[in-house]
């Protein structure tokens, strides 16, 4: 059964009755509304609307919901023939996928394989896409030819590009209250871990408002509350002292502390807040219960009585990837990877915002190949996040929660029919208004006018490097994407775009790539450095 599949009986609300088509390279074509009944006449479409007093009254969703498909192999290449012509997936903003890797690199060491997902390369870097001015989401549709006529036939990137409104400033977000659960096992105990973690706990501490609230829970064997629920009003200095006390102990029991952690969230929840628990660690569970499902099995009320969701913040050279992002899946949440004050800071303070506020719940997108014009189509990545296609509007299967600020990225494979001219794909995104719990969708479609471009050169700046974050990520764990260059072609080409974007988080990219290039080349590394790609 899908995460939360019972959750929210009865959320299913009224659907929009039209959506945003959007044509063009980079979804910069005519804009209009188009009703239920007019998408439903073009070939393919998404899944066939809801019907009955459901889809127009706001009534129950049916319980028991499909569990997403997962017996189909990542790499597989579709034939895009009905009724295998969609595509669905849960929105991922995760980005800890990239900033580990570039920490494992820079520490002269090839990340595993299993640790690498491309969309969290992807969704590391700035996209540019036009965004809402309210709660929702901007679709944004282009592409470009990635390879010429080979023995594989003609294939094309296909960027799916989705956004909300921007991040506000720290001054106009609703208040914060924040319940941190920090690990302080043996394992942190280096100045890069727990060192770390004091360090960015402390400058969150000078930056929060008067008005916000934290919380402090460690663990290491067990659970303990060093602070409850505090304002940060006249009490700064206590909570400094706080931070200040942690030590490292012995063993890694994340169950005590995420429970604990949710007991003190529960206890000092503020009604308008932003409710949130954000846990700290290298996620290298060695004591009690050390699974993401038995974990998180008792609280699940806090977070459909509350709406207290989960950030992960790894840490550390050894980090366990695996448990921290079924923990954030299965929490209503996201993760990210800090390895130095630089990006704690960007975290805690620049985009602290994007991080603790949502503005869309249960998101799922759906991407419908027209088989008229498309023979074959891979999605890169988000294999942990696939949905059964009839699931995108059962709105009790589990989505992902986004915030202010993100972009999330699909990137697909697409191999056209020769000759092919005329529609590629529809993309819709589904969500639920947080508070109302009202579902909206919206929608953008492609020609295959606006994918004919070249990759490299013709296309924009923003996809090229889009595409590159892909190949590299693709090249770590051992794939081969149509028209993939080298690691060595990589890097020129990322460091072509940083000048071009003037983006720093571009030429840190060109610069974890040469560093996989020299290492699988058996060529000595060199520098350090390692960090987190860039959000809107």
């Amino acid at each position: 059964m899908e995460r939360r599949t019972r959750m929210y009986r009865g959320a299913v609300g009224l659907l929009l009755a039209g959506g945003v088509l959007l044509t063009g390279c980079s979804g910069g074509g005519t804009t209009h509304d188009t009703s239920a009944a007019e998408r439903g006449k073009r070939a393919p479409v998404p899944a066939p609307a809801a019907t009955g007093g459901a889809a127009s009254t706001g009534g129950a969703a049916e319980d028991g919901a499909k569990p997403a498909d997962s017996a189909e192999k990542p790499d597989e290449l579709r034939e895009a023939a009905p009724p295998d012509y969609l595509s669905t997936f849960a929105l991922d903003v995760d980005t800890a996928s990239y900033g580990y890797a570039r920490r494992t690199l820079a520490d002269g060491r090839l990340p595993g394989p299993e640790t690498v997902r491309p969309e969290e390369f992807v969704n590391s870097f700035r996209q540019g896409y036009h965004r809402p001015d309210g709660n929702g989401f901007t679709v944004s549709v282009d592409g470009a030819r990635a390879a010429g006529e080979d023995e594989d036939g003609d294939w094309s990137l296909v960027r799916v590009g989705l956004a909300t409104r921007a991040a506000p400033s720290s001054a106009e977000r609703p208040p914060a209250a924040l319940t941190f659960v920090v690990d302080i096992s043996g394992s942190m105990a280096s100045p890069d871990r727990l060192g770390l973690v004091k360090t960015s706990l402390g400058t969150l501490t000078d930056e929060l408002r008067d008005d916000d609230s934290v919380s402090l829970v460690t663990f290491s064997d067990e659970a303990s509350t060093v602070l409850p629920m505090t304002r940060l009003r006249e009490h700064r200095g206590k909570i400094h002292d706080a931070v200040d006390s942690m030590e490292s102990a012995d063993s890694t029991n994340v169950a005590a502390g995420v429970r604990r952690g949710y007991e003190e969230a529960v206890d000092g929840h503020r009604k308008g807040a932003n409710n949130r628990v954000v846990l700290l660690s290298d996620a290298l569970a060695n004591t009690g219960e050390t699974d993401a499902d038995a974990i998180l099995e008792r609280i699940d009320s806090a977070r459909r009585d509350y709406g207290i969701t989960l950030f992960g913040v790894g840490v550390g050279s050894d980090y366990g990837d695996a448990l921290m992002e079924r923990l954030t899946n299965k929490g209503d949440g996201h993760t990210t990877y800090i390895a130095d004050e630089e990006q704690a800071r960007k975290v805690f303070v620049d985009q602290l915002p994007a991080h603790i506020e949502l503005t869309a719940r249960d998101a799922k997108a759906q991407v419908a190949f027209d088989p008229k014009t498309v023979e074959k189509f891979k999605l890169i990545g988000y294999e942990d996040r696939k949905v059964a296609d009839d699931d995108f509007r059962n709105d009790s299967v589990d989505g992902g929660e986004v915030g202010p600020g993100h972009t999330v990225t699909a990137l697909y494979a697409v191999r056209l029919r020769d000759g092919a001219s005329g529609h590629v794909a529809t993309a819709t995104v589904r969500w639920l208004d947080p508070k109302s719990r009202a579902a909206h969708e919206r929608t953008g479609s492609v020609e295959t006018g606006a994918i004919d471009g070249k990759l490299w050169g013709d296309s924009s700046a923003r996809l090229q490097v889009t595409a590159v974050a892909a190949y590299f990520a693709d090249n770590l764990r051992g794939g081969a994407l149509p028209g993939a260059p080298s690691l060595a072609a990589l890097a020129s080409r990322a460091d072509e775009l940083a000048r071009k974007t003037e983006d720093d988080s571009v030429a840190k990219l060109a610069t974890a790539i040469g560093r996989a290039d020299r290492l699988k080349s058996g060529r000595a590394d060199a520098g350090t450095g390692a960090g987190e790609g860039e959000m809107d």
